[in-house]
């Protein structure tokens, strides 16, 4: 079966389109597009690229189309992407401007250009269905919590393959299984030791979650892309007093108080340098306060999330870091891991500092828990659920 997953954003277009054969994937073709401003163009060069290059004789050979969704109205797992997709996506596009819009946009235009095609969507809500609702709820009135107010959470594809792939690096071949399924089948019960997972996805756009047995228990993320950690421009935690008298200290609009908190903001914000964490290092090693508290902050605020759902899990049997930041920063790794000793985290120095971008332990060889570092691939999740989903 021929998979294209398709990645979309507010102005780029990404994609990879997999051979699959059962839970096996082999990467065929790739590519992507900045700047765009015209899906239906670059999605038809995409596929005249392909077909020139020799990699499918027609577009009518691609069997499905697989989009990471991120936030729907009152929808969300595995789902033909259908109206009822486009629906739910344009009922929060207000709550997730950034992402909302393309996915629908490029529903649309992939039904157009591949007809025969099925499109299937993979919300990033999905991972989150199991979590207790005691971890996903807010303390707000009953009729917020009836239109959708509650912490949805987000990177679930990439936190759904860190369960599956730290569960095999660490010889849990039966939790690997049941994070691989779980979509289909839900949780299922785990005969002897429970399986203790942090996963720390840092990038451009960052979170924290907590996973037991394959399963998520709660997540740093909450009610839209804006909220945990510190993103790059986005402000990630704050308190919802803050808004009000901004506003009016200020003298801004809402309008313009969420420009300012969802484009300038994070990262930018505190540092007043870049969004880009190696622009905010360079600055910070040059002697930059502001910078330095940009980083601080980002460290201090995964910290946190580490402590909280190490003790709701009660311990830890792996730390795992992915995504940009998590694959390629020894230097954030290290400072998230100073003094965790006492919790079983023993981090070894030239283990870390050896690794970029590539699976790796980082854990000394007598450390209690492990720590490693597994490259994201979401791509691959997404296209395994489209294949089951179709099968």
């Amino acid at each position: 079966m021929l998979i294209l997953v398709a990645n979309l954003g507010s102005t780029s277009f990404k994609y990879r389109l997999f051979r699959m054969d059962g839970q096996g994937g082999e990467v065929v073709a790739k590519g992507g597009y900045e700047r765009v401003d015209d899906y239906a163009a670059v999605i038809d060069d995409a596929l005249t690229v392909m077909q020139r290059d020799g990699i499918i004789a027609s577009p009518d050979e691609i069997d499905a189309v697989g989009f990471k969704t991120v936030l729907g109205k009152d929808l969300s797992g595995c789902v033909m992407a259908d109206q009822a997709v486009i629906d739910a996506l344009d009922g929060f596009a207000a709550v997730a401007p950034a992402h909302n819009p393309p996915y629908a946009a490029g529903i649309r235009q992939f039904a157009k250009s591949l007809p025969k095609a099925r499109l299937v969507a993979l919300f990033e809500t999905a991972f989150y269905q199991w979590v207790p609702a005691a971890a996903d709820a807010y303390a707000v009135p009953t009729a917020w919590r009836e239109i959708g107010i509650r912490r949805h959470g987000f990177h679930g594809a990439s936190h759904k393959f860190i369960a599956e792939r730290s569960a095999e690096l660490c010889g849990r071949d039966d939790i690997a299984g049941i994070a691989r399924r779980l979509y289909p089948d839900g949780p299922q019960p785990v005969a002897g030791r429970p399986f203790r997972v942090v996963s720390c996805h840092l990038g451009g756009s960052s979170s924290v979650t907590g996973i037991r047995n394959g399963v998520a228990i709660g997540t740093s993320m909450g009610f839209s892309p804006q909220s945990g950690l510190p993103q790059n421009n986005r402000v990630g935690e704050l308190d919802s007093g803050a808004l009000p008298y901004a506003m009016r200290t200020l003298g801004i609009s809402l309008d313009e108080a969420e420009r300012q908190l969802t484009k300038q903001s994070g990262l930018l914000g505190i540092s007043g340098v870049s969004n880009d964490i190696r622009e905010v290092k360079a600055a910070a090693r040059a002697g930059n306060p502001d910078a330095r508290l940009a980083l601080d902050h980002l460290v201090h605020s995964i910290r946190h999330w580490i402590g909280a759902f190490m003790l709701e899990l009660g311990g830890l049997d792996a730390l795992v870091f992915t995504a940009g930041i998590g694959e390629n920063g020894p230097d954030i790794r290290a400072a998230v891991c100073q003094g965790l000793e006492p919790f079983g985290l023993h981090l070894d120095p030239a283990r870390n500092d050896a690794c970029l971008a590539v699976e790796a332990e980082l854990a000394t060889a007598d450390s209690p828990a492990r720590i490693l570092v597994i490259p994201a691939n979401e791509e691959l999740v997404l296209a395994r659920e489209v294949f089951r989903k179709l099968s």
